[in-house]
């Protein structure tokens, strides 16, 4: 159970749940528990079907890191072919899943998934842009729950697509930071000049403030029914303020402990972002 666990990364599966809850939540006029029970069910088999299939696709890589070398393909506890059952068994009761709220969640947990070990993963290898690339299935999961409630894809949705979409620059690129010498192991530049530089935590910087940006549009009554009120922007606010303020850090400093704090300090940041914009929404 343990290696299934590593094999469909449990921990980042329930993160990209609770994304997809909250903007569930976010969009809801009746909650259904069949619906919701539906999404979490689907969002979790098609990132669980994701990194199964990411790591079959990187045994090879993933035993040259010090980080993943004790994974079950790479380590031998597993067999590929189990890992491909896990992840085609998992891809197909995903769609499905989703595929029941209606046909356009389903199409963005398909293409999330095909962008992630189609394109993102070989890509790693080849180009820091795969972070880029890595950004547009990360980001999917928030505006899923919405689309999964509504059955639409507008500006409400798409400001919540933007909102993690911006979050994963400063976020990845910090534990890049981190992990300089172990991807590096197996090939993996991922930093935008491909090395620890000023540019880096410049480009850290700028995304945070673009961050900050969109994460407090909804106040201004330009997101459509996706308000916030002026508390709740004030609290947003605070909140990227303090990621804003650690990304400056670490541009002053850069090292692996600012990095580190940085990282933390996202990781902090989005589900305190989407507690703050659901408790929000149901206040008022």
């Amino acid at each position: 159970m343990r290696d299934i666990g590593l094999l469909l990364k449990f921990r980042l599966a329930f993160t990209v749940v609770f994304s997809a809850a909250a903007g569930y939540l976010l969009g809801a006029t009746n909650f259904l528990w069949s619906e919701f029970i539906l999404l979490i069910l689907g969002g979790f088999a098609i990132v669980g079907s994701s990194n199964a299939f990411n790591q079959i696709w990187e045994i090879d890589t993933d035993s040259l890191m010090d980080r993943t070398m004790l994974r079950p393909l790479p380590a031998g506890r597993m067999k590929k072919s189990e890992a491909y059952l896990w992840a085609i068994v998992l891809g197909v009761l995903g769609t499905i899943a989703l595929g029941f709220l209606n046909i356009i969640t389903a199409v963005f947990g398909l293409v999330s998934m095909l962008l992630y070990v189609l394109i993102y993963t070989p890509m790693k290898a080849k180009s820091p842009l795969a972070v880029l690339v890595g950004a547009f299935p990360g980001a999917i999961p928030f505006l899923l729950g919405w689309v999964a409630v509504t059955g639409d894809f507008g500006i409400e949705s798409g400001t919540l697509f933007a909102i993690q979409f911006l979050w994963q620059f400063p976020h990845f690129w910090a534990i890049a930071w981190v992990g300089y010498d172990d991807y590096a192991k197996a090939g993996y530049f991922l930093l935008p000049s491909r090395k620890k530089n000023s540019t880096v935590t410049y480009m850290s910087i700028i995304y945070t403030l673009w961050m900050i940006f969109v994460s407090i549009l909804p106040a201004f009554g330009l997101t459509g029914s996706l308000i916030l009120s002026n508390v709740a922007a004030i609290i947003v606010l605070i909140l990227g303020i303090f990621v804003l303020r650690l990304a400056i850090l670490h541009h002053k400093s850069p090292s692996n402990s600012a990095a580190r704090s940085l990282m933390l300090g996202t990781i902090a940041y989005l589900p305190l972002l989407q507690i703050t914009y659901v408790v929000d929404h149901y206040l008022n």
